[in-house]
């Protein structure tokens, strides 16, 4: 099994690095190493999508941060992302998201954006193996200011994983559409003041401005995060198939922590923020701290 879902997995690399190319199902075969036809079962058994309905997802979710971000004609993003129209991406784009690409780069408002989970990382989440070395975990402070954060909050979940299980991962879909001013959205502990009875301690968010009133989606609360600092620590890079490795080298190295050396003590009453574990930056952590002498 691990040799199909290795193959399904250089598709989908090969569909983000060319995603603005024309992607033929020869050109998936090619780097799957199977047949086209076997290709193309394999990677709508794994990913639940055919390769069309995941290109068509993947480009139009692109297109809407292009939209909610640059100063860019609805058509130059369309013949950029390989439409062969505006109308026929105005019409996609509708029915992918229900609005109007015009509009929605007038006035953005929160979407449902695909984001495609790589499948190799459900497998190698599974083995649970131990990184072969001890990698450098590094440690800086942060300042946050006050500001708001838009969540969803769960129903008993204390990590990502139960979090997706109760809550659906298209959540971070979503949360990536609203202009964060972190530049991305955020998973937090909360602390038990910012919990409501009978929800999870671990939400996923989006930090906005304090003066933030835009369109909060269905389902979602709005949070007040008082200003604070915070102690980040940053893995090194990684293999993206190592990933929960990453993330346990990090947690072990806060658990060593001892922020008395500093002069602080961990602050409980502002939440514990934890970032999308990326590769090529290394996973990330930040807690908040206070001065030793607060009480």
């Amino acid at each position: 099994m691990m040799e199909q879902t290795l193959a399904v997995q250089r598709m989908q690399d090969y569909i983000e690095r060319h995603l603005e190319e024309t992607i033929t199902l020869a050109d998936l075969a090619k780097v799957s190493m199977f047949s086209p036809w076997y290709s193309y079962r394999l990677f709508r058994e794994y990913t639940n999508y055919t390769p069309a309905d995941y290109i068509r997802r993947l480009k139009l979710s692109k297109s809407a941060l292009r939209l909610r971000d640059e100063d860019a004609k609805v058509i130059d993003v369309a013949f950029d992302l390989g439409f062969q129209s505006a109308e026929g991406y105005q019409r996609a784009f509708f029915r992918e998201f229900g609005c109007n690409p015009r509009e929605y780069a007038r006035h953005p408002v929160p979407l449902y954006l695909f984001i495609p989970y790589g499948v190799l990382y459900n497998e190698i989440r599974k083995e649970n193996k131990k990184m072969a070395e001890v990698k450098n975990v590094y440690i800086h402070m942060v300042h946050k200011p006050v500001r708001k954060a838009l969540i969803k909050r769960g129903k008993t979940a204390t990590e990502y994983f139960t979090y997706c299980e109760e809550v659906g991962c298209d959540v971070w879909g979503l949360l990536t559409s609203i202009k964060s001013i972190s530049g991305e959205p955020v998973c937090l502990w909360l602390p038990e003041k910012m919990r409501r009875p009978g929800t999870s301690e671990y939400v996923q968010g989006v930090e906005v401005p304090i003066d933030y009133h835009g369109e909060v989606p269905e389902g979602f609360d709005v949070v007040e995060l008082p200003e604070a600092e915070y102690v980040m620590f940053q893995g090194e890079p990684f293999a993206e198939e190592d990933y929960c490795q990453a993330i346990e080298e990090v947690q072990e190295a806060i658990k060593k922590y001892q922020p008395a050396a500093a002069g602080y003590q961990w602050d409980t009453g502002n939440p514990r923020i934890q970032l999308e574990p990326i590769g090529t930056r290394g996973y990330i952590e930040m807690l908040p701290v206070k001065s030793s002498k607060q009480p």
